[in-house]
């Protein structure tokens, strides 16, 4: 009878100590929310602590970077307009190692080595046996053509003509020339004008336009057509450290060896549009395939 009466009360009274319990824990955390929050801001703790990013302060890799578009009608220099251009083609992450690959592999596909030797078959000489086989004391020869002999032939020299053409991979190429125009870009030495047409075909015209935006001591002049005015042509010709080029020529061992890089807003607009979809281009895996050797 009375384990009865303990169980009842038990039951009864739990329920009601659990729920007094709660309530008057959600009454002190209403309680110290409010407190925390009347409290002033300074002895508030912030749950967030404020970074401090003056030294390290994170490239927006969306935002367009922009240059001013120079005039050509005069010595004279003026501003006749801003120009965005694509982070992803002027301001790539520098690449100096592929900058230095892509210069090597334009200085060595075109190199082929002349160095030329013999081998015992093209040497002069040695139709007949130089000694007797035996009884002379020295070591058997059958011909002075023998390249263990002075003026014999040469075994695995080189031989002409001897190239050292290899393929570089396509998006080492495409990275290259974004990481030099970015180089060029951020060192300013990267100048943009409005096109290449000059009002004469002095060259006193153009090297005085030269010595006035401090373009040298070498320029190199894009455009996008590859024929390029008479005027400018006749004006460069005298010039020996004015070199033109279309945007389908331009290379990073050209960019490199000119100091300047001059280009017109067409070229600017074709190069963005060329190296954009060669960045996103799906079938760049093939494009190497015919460069590959045959794995037997």
């Amino acid at each position: 009878m009375l384990n009865n009466i303990l169980k009842t009360s038990r039951q009864v009274l739990y329920p009601v100590a659990r729920t007094f319990s709660r309530s008057s824990n959600q009454a002190n955390v209403v309680t110290e929310t409010a407190a925390e929050v009347a409290a002033p801001p300074a002895t508030r703790s912030p749950l967030i602590l404020p970074q401090d990013y003056t030294n390290c302060l994170p490239v927006s890799r969306s935002t367009a970077r922009q240059a001013w578009i120079e005039n050509t009608d005069a010595v004279a220099e003026r501003k006749v307009g801003l120009i965005e251009l694509h982070p992803d083609v002027f301001a790539a992450q520098p690449r100096v190692d592929i900058i230095q690959e892509n210069v090597e592999w334009q200085r060595k596909y075109r190199y082929v080595s002349m160095a030329h030797t013999k081998t015992r078959a093209e040497v002069r000489g040695g139709g007949r046996k130089p000694w007797p086989q035996k009884g002379g004391g020295r070591a058997r020869h059958g011909s002075l053509r023998s390249p263990m002999l002075k003026g014999g032939g040469v075994v695995h020299g080189p031989r002409s003509p001897t190239t050292h053409f290899y393929m570089l991979p396509f998006y080492k190429r495409v990275l290259g020339l974004t990481s030099t125009l970015s180089v060029k870009l951020a060192q300013d030495d990267l100048h943009i004008i409005e096109n290449v047409d000059i009002p004469t075909g002095d060259a006193e015209f153009l090297k005085d336009l030269i010595a006035e935006r401090n373009w040298g001591p070498s320029v190199l002049i894009v455009d996008e057509d590859h024929m390029f005015p008479a005027n400018i042509c006749q004006a460069s010709d005298d010039l020996g450290y004015v070199n033109l080029m279309p945007t389908f020529g331009l290379n990073v061992y050209s960019m490199l060896k000119h100091d300047t890089l001059v280009l017109t807003v067409a070229a600017v607009k074709h190069l963005e549009q060329r190296l954009l979809y060669q960045l996103n281009r799906n079938d760049a895996a093939s494009k190497g395939g015919k460069f590959k050797l045959d794995q037997v």
